[in-house]
């Protein structure tokens, strides 16, 4: 099946990313999600995103309009009817995530790839409650979706080579390199980074130096480009410590613990740049 009409579930950050960078692509991309308001809100700023590229000289003003007029807005999932490829950019949370997975395998046609941009929870399970767990797949994009070029496809125990080599294809077509990955928790990029992160957070925890210090000492002496705790505070920490709480449950391991002080925090309403606070204020 050719793919050319998406559907992106969740016109937040990532969501908005994955429209953004598909419709530039020259694919249709019908933007759904729950609220009109986020939608329209999410293609502002991809206007102005756009507006930035053609002041640049990287696209004119004619592509620019060409990339918005393939963005199409819903607000019912059964607009999925009408599309070759869905992937869902909804919250990191297993049963929000299975309700719209329940409700595309009633709507979306035989055949018709169902992927998941989720950071961490499983693809099986996911891909349990639809009748296509051979058409399920991981599709997990890297924030922000416009610049960074990776996506780990991730296989669930059931999804079949042909779903895969389809998915593989669509991530070059849309400027990514694309890097497959088996189904265990935290997949490979959050199950290296986060316990990195929840270290570093050990670090502050314990007394060990201070936020800027620390990050220093990763950005000067390992050559990151951005130290773990403003990393953290970029990601959320309440996304922190969801995918956390996933590897800890899903290993069994100590080392998966995440710090209390994470927990605080997130309990605190302190959840980084998009609350005006967290390790840093904004």
């Amino acid at each position: 099946m050719a793919i050319e009409k998406i559907m992106v579930i969740g016109a937040g950050q990532m969501g908005g990313g994955i429209a953004q960078v598909a419709a530039q692509a020259g694919l249709q991309v019908v933007l759904n999600d729950i609220d009109m308001t986020l939608i329209d809100k999410r293609v502002a700023f991809i206007d102005k995103t756009l507006a930035r590229n053609v002041e640049k000289g990287r696209i004119t003003a004619e592509e620019k309009q060409a990339v918005l007029a393939r963005l199409v807005p819903s607000t019912d999932l059964q607009d999925a009817a009408g599309v070759d490829f869905v992937v869902e950019a909804a919250s990191e949370n297993m049963d929000i995530k299975a309700k719209i997975f329940r409700r595309l395998d009633d709507v979306a046609r035989p055949g018709v790839i169902l992927a998941t941009n989720t950071s961490s929870l499983p693809i099986t399970e996911i891909a349990a409650v639809t009748r296509r767990p051979e058409s399920v797949i991981g599709m997990h994009f890297m924030n922000p979706v416009p610049v960074m070029t990776l996506v780990e496809i991730i296989r669930g125990i059931a999804t079949s080579d042909a779903v895969y080599q389809v998915v593989e294809e669509l991530a070059r077509t849309m400027g990514k390199t694309p890097v497959e990955v088996n189904d265990y928790p935290g997949f490979i990029s959050n199950r290296v980074l986060m316990p990195m992160i929840n270290e570093a957070i050990y670090c502050v925890y314990e007394g060990v130096a201070e936020p800027e210090a620390i990050d220093q000492v990763m950005k000067l002496g390992m050559n990151h480009p951005m130290g773990p705790l403003t990393l953290a505070d970029f990601i959320g920490l309440d996304t922190c410590l969801a995918i956390m709480e996933v590897l800890y449950e899903g290993f069994a391991d100590s080392k998966y613990r995440p710090c209390p002080l994470l927990r605080k925090m997130v309990k605190a309403g302190w959840l980084g740049k998009k609350s005006g606070k967290g390790f840093y204020a904004y």
